[in-house]
């Protein structure tokens, strides 16, 4: 069983024990924590960039993969970059096929 997987099911347990208990509603922090993912979450920007057909067919076929669209994949994979929440892939993770190109070293 994966950590995921039993983290979920330590959870649910614990919901079904009454061990959780709902917090007091306080309007001015609901207010404060909405106006907050309104700022973070507004796109009020467009770019155009130029990538390869490989790499747009692989961003289309992962979002697929999502059930969602392939822009909005594009613009979560930046925002984790630039928020620093970008997850190198573990080594046992297989790479695309025909690979990474390698760099040919001098003679």
């Amino acid at each position: 069983m994966d950590n995921e997987r039993k983290l979920e099911e330590e959870i649910l347990a614990s919901f079904e024990r009454g061990e959780w208990q709902p917090v007091p509603k306080n309007k001015s922090e609901i207010a404060r924590y909405a106006a907050m993912a309104s700022a973070s979450l507004a796109k009020d920007k467009r770019v155009n960039i130029r990538i390869s057909s490989r790499d747009l067919n692989d961003l289309q076929a992962k979002a697929a993969e999502e059930a969602i669209p392939y822009q909005t994949l594009m613009a979560s994979v930046l925002h984790k970059y630039v928020t620093g929440r970008l997850v190198e892939p573990s080594p046992s993770l297989t790479p695309r096929p025909g690979g990474a190109r390698q760099k040919r070293r001098a003679p």
